[in-house]
């Protein structure tokens, strides 16, 4: 009996940490890099019927697809560092594209904990980005 919960145990450790890919790793960090507003990204919406482009937006901004309400999200850093939320409605001939303009030297090993300060220590806190 111990030897069959130490064979599961062993087994079930083994796919754990084989269950990610380096890609699924490198796509996680990616989109954390993304939505902590490190890389300079475009959003084009396009009109399938027309073939014409709607608008662009480029800078640093979190994009989230609210697939209830078919629009997207768009929550952009001004140079300011103040933030401004945007949505862009979809329909059945509307898409868009979203590029990431930066290369990020991002690490499929490593990752980043971001607190906000606020939330925790009771002072003033001054970010250079």
């Amino acid at each position: 009996m111990k030897r069959g919960l130490i064979a599961v145990s062993l087994l079930l450790a083994f796919f754990l940490f084989t269950g990610c890919s380096e890609a699924d790793r490198v796509s996680s960090n990616l989109s954390k890099e993304a939505d902590n507003f490190n890389v300079v990204r475009q959003l084009t919406v396009i009109n399938c019927i027309e073939g014409d482009v709607l608008f662009q937006m480029t800078g640093k901004m979190s994009i989230t697809a609210d697939t209830e309400d078919n629009q997207l999200e768009v929550i952009v850093e001004n140079e300011d560092g103040n933030y401004s939320k945007h949505f862009v409605g979809l329909s059945d001939n509307v898409t868009y594209v979203i590029e990431d303009l930066d290369s990020s030297d991002v690490s499929q090993y490593q990752y980043t904990l971001n607190y906000n300060p606020k939330m925790w220590i009771p002072a003033e806190v001054e970010t250079i980005d």
